[in-house]
This record gives C-alpha cells, structure tokens and sequence, in this order.
C-alpha cells in the first residue's frame, strides 16, 4: 500500500501481507536505469524479438568451456516471463516454456511496456521488489533521481540479489557495479568522468525507512479503499500537498512538545482547500507521542465531544429559519429547564445580549435558550442534512445539551462542513445567486476520485443561505483573542479569519476551526485515552495552533464578498436588535431575508408619566393632557438585575405614583432561585451538617426593602443585594416576598432528601 501527494511524491507506504516492500507498477522507467539494465543483462533489447539466438550461442558456448553453467542467455523479455511463474525451477523445459511466453509478450506489448513490468516485479535484495521500493528502501529517493552510481548498482541486483547485504559480499557488490560503468563507459552512454565520478559513489548501507509524513491518512485509505475490498489497487494518489504536509507536521510536532509539559499528549490538524474540497495537510496524531499515549489513533475521524464547536451551525440556522437578526438580544439568566442549569463558563450573566455577541463571547445559556426556541429535534436534522455523520443518536437522546458538547463530532467532518459554508458563499455571486450540489460536497483526499462539480444548477433549496453563512461569519471573525494568551493582537492587523473554538466537559477535548475564502483548518489537542487536564481548553490549546497554521499558507482572498441578494437594509432597533417598531430609537442594518419574518422589538413600549417623570401614572390618576409619554427600553426584572450591572445607561422604569391604581403594574419582582415548582436537593457539608442554600430575587428598584416568608414564617429581610441564605425542611413550601410598598410574590418548591 503506497500513498502519493497530489504530484505523486512519496508520502507514506505499508509492506504488503507477504512482508516484500513492493510497489504498484511505475509505467515509466527511468532513462539511466533502462541504459544499465540492457547494458547488463540484454544489450539487444531494443532489436529482438523476446529471444536473442546470439545471446542463447554465447551462453552455450561460455558453459561449455566453462564445464558448468554461466549464462542462461535469458533476455530481459524471458526474465520478465519467468518473474510471473514463482519458483519454477531453471531447467530446459521451463527455458523452453519462458521463451513461448517472451515471443508472446513481444507480439501484445510494447518494450517500454516490457521492461516496466520487469522493473516493477524483479527482486533487489532481502525483501524489496522492484525498481521504486529499492531506490526508496536504498537511496531515499524517486527512481528519477537516481545518479549514475546508483542506477548501476540497483542494475546489477536482480542478477544477485544477496549481494545488497549490509554486512558481505561489499566488495563483490561494488566490482560487479564498476564493471558495468565501465561497460557504460565503452558503449559510450557517459563520458570519462562521470564515470570516474560515479566509482566513488559510496554502496548502499542497510535498507533505510521509507517515508511517512502522512501514516494516518496511510492507515484511512487502507481501511477505506483497499481492506476487505475485492481490489488489485495498492497506491492512492492524493489530494496531499508534501510541502505543506511537511511544514504541518514540524509545527505540530514543536506545539505537542509544549502541551505535553501539561499532560496533554495528542495534537491533530486538518487543512482543507475550499474551492475544491481536497485535503491538503492531514496530521491524525502528533508524532512522538508514544505508544503508550496512543499515537497510533487517528484523531481526525474519531468522534469527540464537541464543547460549543457547534454553536455557530445554530446561529445560522436561526438566522435561516427567521428566528432573530445577528443583533436581536438573547435571553442570558441563570436558568433551570427540568433539572438541567446550563452555566456560561465564567459563571456570570447579562440579563440579555445580542446573538453575535453571544457567540463572540461563546455564552452557554442564551444558546441553550435559543436551541429549546428552535428545536432540538429541527436542529439535530440540519446537523445531519450539512454533513455531520456522529449525529446518530435520536434528538431526545441528545435534549438541550446537544449545543454544548452533548453531541459527538470529529474534526473530519466539522472542518468540512465549515468548508462547505465558505464555498456556497464564494460560489453565490459566480453563479448570479443560485446554487447547485457541489456547495455542500464531502471533503475528499484520493485525487483520483470522481470529480463531484458540475456547471448544473440544482434547484433544491441550499442547506444554507449564503446570506446566512456570511452574517455568522461576520460574528465569529470577531471573536476575541484574550491578550494574555501571546501576541494574537498582531495577527489582527492581517488576514481575517472566522473561527471558534471548543471546549469540552471535564477539560478532555479543545477544538478551533478557522476558515478564510481559501482555506477551512480545524484543531484538536487533547489526550486520545479521555483523560481531561485544567489547561485543555480550545482558546489556550488548539487557537494558538490555528493561528500558526494559518501564518503558513497564503493570503489569496481578503474576504468573503456580501451576498446582498439576498439581504435587505431595514430599520433595527438600537438597543435591541430586533426589526424596530414604533417606539424604538432605529439604526440601519443589512439582515438576511430569512430575518425579515423575526419578531419586532419586544422591550420598548411606550410609558406614561406625571409632569416631573419621576412617576408612572394611568388615566384613573392623572388627565392624559397632563401627561408625558414617552418611549422606554424595559427588561424583565430578572434580566434587569444583571443586564444595568453591564450598560450603566440603563434607566429603570420609574414606580407608579401612590395616587394610581397599580393593578395593572406588572410585578416588580422575579425569581432568579428557585424556579417555580423546582425540587432542591440540599447537601451535607463534611461534618455532616447540611449545607445552606441560597434563594435570590431581582427588584426592579433594589434599594426598596424585602421581607422574606417561607411558609408564613418571617425568616428575613433584605435591601440593595436581594438574597438570603435558608435551610428549609424537606418537604413543600410557598416562598413569599413582600416589598415595602406592598408588591407580593411568591413562588413554591421542594425540598428533597
């Protein structure tokens, strides 16, 4: 089993089930070995018929005065017949038979033909066969490149192959190889001194290891290709470039020996051309890992949790199916959906934030939320319609957690689906914005393969718009590099990249994935066993990665070009990000058509208040001719609470006057914990005693004074920071908050033991 790089270099190669290093036939044998050969064994090659009657007398004669036998007088046409009978033994008849089949293979094959079957197939020693497993197994190199010295050497082994043995026989190997020079010399295929030149070329140490810049690709289309197939087919010609393949694999190698001071063994990147889909570089495991590390898996196919790797997948499928604008605010409070509390990874939250900075940041819980909006099960079948093959499980298997890592994915098929995103964008305004099958096409590495493109235009609808691949795009090329993980603001200032990363739980998985007009690179580190260790974390471990591969190749495209066919310009809200309506302060924006169908803005209503406008005030209290109205931007208390902690312009919405009704006034408070009807389950500390539980609530004006009940027993007050360590008995309770202007809530759960 060989594998080749897309200009048929040498990338990797296995030995075959007999343990013989052989190649798959070359067609073409190299000019300076068919000038050796034929001088050495058949120089009538070219003018013969398959049988040279005066190489056959000349035999005759030299065992004759010989008085045993020196020659055969086998022609390279006999030799190659007799390559295909195994074993056979070298006596009259089967001359006989050899010669039938040389006049044979002279009437049906050309001699080009001829001799690259024998080159192919004849032995060179211990258990290399054939002309390109020698050059590669002795001098590390193509057949092509062989010199002189070399050529004459590899010429004279099928006659005695046990002469290549490292420890004897050097100096009949080395008489045999200078005779033939010399020959070379006389019949005048090289001049003096390159004869000379090519005596002094040192013989042939042991075999050398042949290469293996690419052994786990080596190992896929093995097992993809060749094992259990009915196939003669022993070499895949791939879509691999050797340079970069070779650069990969030094910045891989020098980035595992950095992780792996912190317990982080394994390091796999993948670099996939966009226009074509073609695997460039393909590193399944760092070398160097060891055994014992499992440097032998191929991280690149194998399925891992995929931590928020998958979230902008969500995002443009919102943004396809209507759901909100790259700006529309997101839900971002704690949150408890039937047990499962989804938190956002540094524990803290913004009552409400828009989309694109929800996937800038990488938030957990406006995701969770807007997963549970669109639909798990609507989700889990777009995952599986753009390319990823691990979704297999039912959606009710995966529930709420499928966008932070409750799903399996490998890096074959997330880079390739990002890929996929990059091409149907850059192909929308070539083909006036339609789109055809080809946008969305599985990455491929044999070059070999059926070419998948078309110029045929499908009339499906695309997987995904382009107008919405390009506005997710424009989120994640700004998502922020911490400055304290080294000199990432420099890069700014270069190429832009759209990428995010991943994190899975328990530390055991980090991912990036970048992707650029011309390239889609994907990252993993981690250890292959499972182990998780504290630094593994996708923007510390594989970014910086990312980054280093993306310095190797070049800039061909500055960016992805707007598909403002299918985009609009319309009213948005400021604040809000939602399609404005008649009371919100408007900016302008491009959003995808999808979005015109989203909701408008939700928050800004219009308010009515007395004179001063430091009360809101209704008809029942005050003349509508006295009044002010005006527009406001109002949050749910709860998403008040923690949205003012972050836009200190924030105005919260003045209280009624003492004079109105307040019946219609919504409440003012909300519960951040617990939840309504929730069950709680309070643990023991290590001296047995069980642990207090805190309960909080949000006011819209926390400096109004809170009085805490729990089943009509006073149990607390509190002003400015509405929370309150308890300890209540299992059981059911009712929860009751009363505000010192009488406002009331109330909400019930249950302890558990």
């Amino acid at each position: 089993m060989v594998l080749t790089d897309r200009n048929k270099e040498l990338l990797s190669a296995r030995i075959a089930a007999d343990w013989q290093w052989r190649f798959p036939q070359n067609e073409v044998v190299p000019d300076k070995f068919v000038q050796a050969i034929t001088e050495f064994e058949d120089r009538r090659f070219f003018s013969h018929f398959g049988i040279d009657p005066v190489g056959i007398f000349r035999a005759i004669k030299q065992n004759i005065s010989n008085g045993k036998v020196v020659s055969g007088g086998s022609t390279l046409s006999m030799q190659t017949a007799r390559l295909t009978r195994k074993n056979k033994p070298r006596n009259i008849t089967q001359k006989f038979i050899e010669m039938c089949m040389a006049l044979r293979m002279e009437v049906k094959y050309s001699k080009s033909e001829i001799l690259a079957f024998y080159a192919s197939n004849a032995p060179f020693g211990g258990n290399v066969v054939g002309l390109e497993a020698a050059s590669w197994r002795y001098y590390n190199k193509r057949p092509e490149l062989l010199s002189w010295g070399e050529a004459a050497t590899l010429a004279v082994l099928p006659n005695s192959p046990a002469l290549i043995h490292p420890g004897r026989n050097r100096n009949a190997l080395l008489s045999k190889r200078n005779r033939l020079l010399d020959r070379l010399l006389a019949a005048k295929k090289m001049d003096e001194l390159t004869c000379e030149l090519a005596k002094e070329e040192p013989l042939p140490a042991k075999p050398l290891p042949l290469p293996n810049l690419a052994p786990h690709l080596l190992d896929r289309a093995f097992s993809e290709k060749i094992r259990g197939k009915k196939t003669t087919k022993t070499l895949v010609n791939s879509t691999i470039d050797k340079a970069l393949q070779n650069q990969l694999n030094s910045l891989i190698q020098r980035k595992n020996r950095t992780l792996k001071s912190n317990e982080i063994h394994n390091l796999s990147a993948i670099i996939i051309d966009v226009k074509t889909g073609e695997t460039l570089a393909y590193i399944g495991n760092a070398k160097g890992t060891g055994k014992e590390h499992k440097e032998a898996v191929d991280i690149i196919k194998a399925n891992r949790s995929t931590g928020s790797i998958l979230k902008p997948f969500l995002y443009a499928h919102a943004l396809e199916n209507g759901t909100m604008t790259p700006k529309s605010l997101l839900v971002d409070v704690p949150t408890n959906l039937g047990g499962y509390k989804p938190e956002n990874y540094n524990q803290k939250y913004d009552g409400r934030v828009s989309a694109d900075r929800a996937l800038i940041r990488s938030l957990n819980v406006p995701f969770v939320l807007l997963l549970r909006e669109y639909g798990v099960e609507k989700f889990h079948n777009d995952l599986q319609k753009i390319g990823l093959t691990s979704i297999t499980r039912t959606p009710n298997d995966y529930g709420l957690s499928l966008i932070l890592g409750g799903a399996e994915g490998n890096l074959w098929d997330i880079t390739g689906t990002y890929a996929n995103m990059a091409r149907t964008l850059n192909n929308f305004q070539p083909q006036s914005g339609q789109y055809h099958s080809f946008d969305f096409n599985a990455t491929h590495y044999d070059l070999n393969e059926e070419e998948k493109e078309t110029t045929e235009l499908s009339n499906e609808a695309p997987r995904l718009s382009a107008a919405s691949i390009y506005s997710t795009f424009q989120a994640m090329k700004n998502l922020e590099r911490p400055n304290a993980l080294g000199e990432w603001e420099r890069f700014g200032s270069g190429r832009q990249v759209a990428w995010k990363t991943g994190t899975s739980f328990g530390f055991r998985d980090a991912w990036a994935v970048g992707v650029t007009p011309d390239y889609a690179v994907g990252v993993w580190a981690g250890n292959a066993d499972g182990e998780g260790r504290p630094g593994c974390i996708g923007v510390v471990a594989a970014a910086p990665v990312l980054f280093d591969i993306f310095a190797l190749l070049p800039n061909k495209s500055d960016w992805f070009k707007a598909p403002y066919d299918e985009m609009t310009e319309v009213p948005i809200c400021k604040q809000s990000g939602y399609r404005a309506n008649e009371y919100c302060e408007i900016d302008s924006s491009f959003i995808p058509n999808t979005s015109l169908n989203s909701p408008s803005c939700p928050y800004h209503k219009q308010v009515h208040l007395d004179p001063s406008g430091s009360f809101q005030v209704t008809a029942s209290c005050l003349s509508p001719a006295e009044m002010q109205h005006r527009s406001w931007f109002v949050l749910p208390p709860v998403a008040e609470h923690f949205y003012k902690s972050k836009h200190p312009e924030y105005q919260t919405l003045p209280p009624f006057g003492s004079a109105c009704n307040t019946a219609i006034n919504k409440s003012v408070m909300q519960f951040i914990y617990p939840k309504k009807n929730m069950q709680i389950f309070i643990p023991k500390d290590m001296n047995g005693e069980k642990s207090r539980t805190v309960f909080e609530v949000a006011h819209r004006n926390p400096a109004k004074t809170l009085h805490w009940h729990i089943d009509e027993a006073y149990i607390g007050s509190t002003t400015d920071f509405h929370s309150l360590e308890v300890l209540p008995e299992v059981g059911k309770h009712l929860l009751v908050l009363v505000d010192e202007d009488g406002e009331r809530a109330e909400i019930g759960f249950e302890v558990v033991e």
